[in-house]
Parts: structure tokens; sequence; C-alpha cells
């Protein structure tokens, strides 16, 4: 497993965090971000929408992981490692977005995307995009860096801004590359919140340590 270092500081003054973090592709650390980012806060932690390997769930990683985060339950389960529309269709179901509910959760509340953006739940154009836009939260946006990242990145964000969600920065996941970093903070006109360099191996002292580095 990768392991990443994370140095986090989210200028708010509200008592209650609450975010979606996406990212703007898959494997790029949006369940590590979440995990660190929760036990930070000692937030409850949900995943609307997992597909695939029910025995190794996102949330599960994230209860492995930390000591201080509530575990809510997935909205939904699919059974195979794919596209919502797609795994839905093999399990014979329909996703709606009347199918989703955000918990009504007090106080600090951190919710998990799946893929990024654009990721399909159905074959009539509902998009996990359109479920952060039904919840409202404010955006953290996990980019990691690789050839083609500047594009997947800024399409991201102003798919988010065309939509009129809140963003609250973006957390870059690999080692520092300026000319990336800067094109993509110099357009959005966006903070970086965090820089995490990947490393050998992730484990629940890591994310506690790394965890209490966070401020908020």
């Amino acid at each position: 497993m990768t392991l990443f270092i994370i140095q986090l500081s989210i200028n708010e003054t509200t008592m209650q965090k609450q975010f979606f973090i996406t990212g703007i592709s898959t494997d790029v650390g949006k369940t590590i971000v979440s995990a660190i980012v929760a036990e930070s806060l000692k937030a409850t932690y949900w995943k609307p929408i997992q597909a695939g390997d029910l025995h190794q769930l996102d949330s599960g990683t994230v209860e492995a992981l930390t000591e201080n985060v509530e575990i809510l339950p997935e909205g939904m389960t699919l059974t195979q490692p794919m596209s919502p529309h797609a795994a839905a269709r093999i399990d014979g179901i329909k996703i709606q977005l009347s199918d989703f509910e955000l918990p009504d959760v007090e106080g600090n509340f951190i919710v998990e995307g799946a893929g990024g953006l654009m990721v399909p739940l159905n074959d009539d154009g509902l998009m996990i995009v359109d479920l952060m836009e039904e919840f409202d939260l404010p955006t953290i946006l996990v980019s990691r860096h690789y050839l083609g990242s500047i594009n997947h990145t800024l399409l991201s964000i102003k798919e988010l801004q065309n939509r009129g969600l809140e963003i609250e920065g973006i957390i870059f996941v690999g080692d520092e590359n300026k000319n990336t970093e800067e094109i993509i903070l110099s357009y959005s006109k966006l903070k970086m919140i965090a820089r995490i360099p990947e490393v050998d191996k992730v484990d629940k002292e890591f994310i506690l340590q790394e965890a209490e580095k966070l401020v908020f």
C-alpha cells in the first residue's frame, strides 16, 4: 500500500467542518486523505457509494487507520469493481438521485466520493457531481501528479465552479512539481491546502501522527 505524508492547513473559523472529498480521477489518494482529515477533525466519515471488493471497503480502511472517527454504513454498495452505472446494471439496480440522503450529522463530517466528478451513476446522465451538487458541501479536490493531471484538475475545477459549488482548496499528491502546481493555482485562483509526497507504508500510527499536524 502506498503511504502519503500530509501537511494540511484549512483556514476555517466555524466549529462545524463538513467537506466532500473528491478526486480528479480514481486512485489519486482520496481515502488516505479522507482518513487523515477525518481523524484530525474527529469527524464522522461516510461513503455514499462503493463499487467492488466488498470485503475491503474504503470505510473499513478508514476505520482501521483511525481512532477518533465514527464510520457510517455506505449509502449503496455494488459488487463489481467498475463504474457505478455499469456495476449497478450487473447488480440489477438503476441508481437514482433519490436513492441518496445526506446523513444528518451534527459536527464535523467527511464524505468521500467515488472516482472523479463525471463518473456516471446511471445511463440517463446522472453523475457523481450531481450527487455533490445535491449535498452542497464544500469540496476538497485531490489532484495527483501525472501526465495529464493539469487538464484533469482544471476541468474538474471548472465543472465545480459552473455548478456553483464551493471549493475549499486543492491537495496535491506526489513530489513537488512547481510547473504543474503553479499553473493550476494561477488559473483557478484556488489555494493549495497541502502537498502529499508518496511514501512506502501507511498504518494507524502514521495517520494519527499526520492528523496531529493539521490545523483547521
